[in-house]
């Protein structure tokens, strides 16, 4: 028998994973800098470019942090 019913939405740790997320890609980034030391001029680009796409995806789970923990405080779920 399948279960066709969706799974309840538990937005309850959202933050605190959004959160993790950030401090990941945050790492991410540090890391990067270690490995264009030793890079070539195409693979730093590459991993410039990079970079500005995880600075931007950090800028926006920032604000879906924001958007989560106001939800939180609003008793939203």
């Amino acid at each position: 028998m399948v279960n066709n019913r969706p799974n309840p939405d538990d937005r309850s740790d959202n933050v605190e994973k959004l959160q993790d997320a950030v401090q990941n890609t945050i790492e991410n980034i540090e890391e990067s800098h270690e490995t264009m030391q030793f890079s070539s001029g195409e693979e730093r680009a590459q991993i410039e470019a990079k970079n500005k796409r995880r600075e931007e995806s950090i800028a926006a789970m920032r604000e879906e942090i924001q958007d989560e923990a106001n939800a939180r405080e609003n008793g939203e779920f």
